[in-house]
């Protein structure tokens, strides 16, 4: 039985759920449990701190879990990314007080030397490291943007989404973000792939077709049909099939939703009759 970790709170917690109902795993629906089996599927779902999935993943006692690249990174696990997922998308960046910030582009030299607050000390280690930059480290738990009105902190070093709080706070962002995050499906480092894993991460990556393409059918001429199938050339081919009125055929085809609008007002322009767009539950490639 597949073994899967779940954050079981936070802004990884309801998106990975419906990740996994799109993907057909309903039980991992509700996370009133702290364990919930799933027989049909032969998977065990536990719901778990988002912070501590990597560490339980690394030992080997659960096979796949989601979590954040942040927090896989500032855990030290030994475990690695098999999949991104695209959601809870942020920034980890530094902010220091408006009145420090110069023109923002140079973090080394607003930040050498000071104090920096942060929830992820592991990380920002890491990437003081990278940047060359020699700086002392506060750890704290949460709420990092008091600390500098506090006077625990000069800078703070966090996960930013729109950067609403700190600005409330007084501070600006300075420098390149030190890490795109997103949230991530890990598994411990160097573990040969298997059959359950391999299913669980082909379900999830359906999820992400099945929300980027829908199907197009329409009629055309049989005589425009090559210019139709150049507008939906699909994924491998369109489908076309012959209909009982000579000289059109009905075409099918996968097309991104994102420029579905387009693609039908060229169809129309060009001939095509009866389009029609049908949403996809899900996909395999």
């Amino acid at each position: 039985m597949l073994r899967v970790a779940l954050p079981n709170k936070g802004q990884l917690s309801d998106p990975a759920r419906e990740m996994l109902r799109e993907a057909g795993y309903p039980a991992a629906h509700s996370a009133r449990e702290l364990v919930v089996l799933d027989p049909d599927n032969d998977v065990e779902f536990f719901f778990l701190r988002p912070r501590d999935i990597a560490t339980y993943v690394a030992t080997g006692q659960l096979d796949v879990g989601i979590t954040g690249l942040d927090m896989l990174i500032d855990s030290g696990s030994d475990a690695e990314v098999i999949l991104d997922l695209g959601f809870a998308r942020s920034a980890f960046r530094f902010a220091v007080p408006a009145a420090e910030a110069g023109d923002g582009n140079d973090a080394a030299s607003v930040l050498a030397g000071r104090r920096i607050a942060t929830s992820y000390d592991g990380l920002l280690r890491a990437r003081l490291a990278d940047l060359g930059i020699e700086a002392t480290v506060v750890k704290l738990d949460g709420a990092v943007e008091n600390a500098v009105r506090l006077g625990v902190a000069d800078a703070v070093a966090d996960v930013v989404e729109t950067g609403t709080t700190l600005k409330q706070a007084g501070l600006v962002v300075v420098g390149e973000p030190l890490l795109d995050n997103q949230a991530v499906l890990i598994r411990r480092t160097g573990v040969e792939a298997s059959v359950a894993v391999d299913t669980f991460v082909r379900r999830l990556q359906g999820v992400f077709v099945a929300r980027s393409y829908v199907l197009v059918d329409y009629d055309i001429r049989a005589e425009q049909v090559e210019v139709a199938c150049a507008i939906t050339p699909g994924i491998e081919s369109p489908t076309v099939s012959p209909l009982h009125d000579q000289g059109w055929v009905a075409v099918r085809a996968m097309v991104p939703k994102r420029e579905v609008h387009r693609i039908m007002d060229e169809l129309y322009d060009l001939g095509a009759r009866g389009i029609l767009v049908t949403d996809i539950l899900a996909c395999r490639l």
